[in-house]
């Protein structure tokens, strides 16, 4: 499936990124990790709203990243490979377009 966020498909109500879960490089312990030491980094008279901060923070850090323009681990790992065959061609391509040039430079020293 391809997302997009295309700046029409933004204006026509139909954003197109992917939500945090199906984000598999954001693992959620370490959001629930990070949430947990800024809820500890709390002084202790506010300790009392310490578990309803953890998890304010949590959603927001949840919220914050999902605005993040990201990819899945599989799409990023299928765009290297493109990029990889795409230098490849190119090499190739170039080592043509050299031995041509040579070629027409012989021809014309004859």
């Amino acid at each position: 499936m391809r997302y997009s966020n295309n700046k029409r498909e933004e204006a026509a109500g139909q954003d197109r990124r992917l939500p945090l879960w199906c984000v598999p490089m954001i693992d959620p312990k370490h959001l629930d990790d990070l949430a947990q030491r800024l809820a500890d980094s709390v002084p202790s008279g506010l300790r009392l709203l310490q578990d309803d901060l953890k998890r304010n923070l949590r959603i927001t850090l949840e919220t914050g990243l999902a605005r993040l323009d990201l990819v899945t681990r599989e799409e990023f790992d299928v765009q290297t490979a493109v990029l990889a065959r795409t230098r490849e061609k190119l090499e190739t391509l170039q080592g043509q377009i050299t031995e041509l040039e040579q070629r027409v430079k012989d021809r014309k020293k004859k």
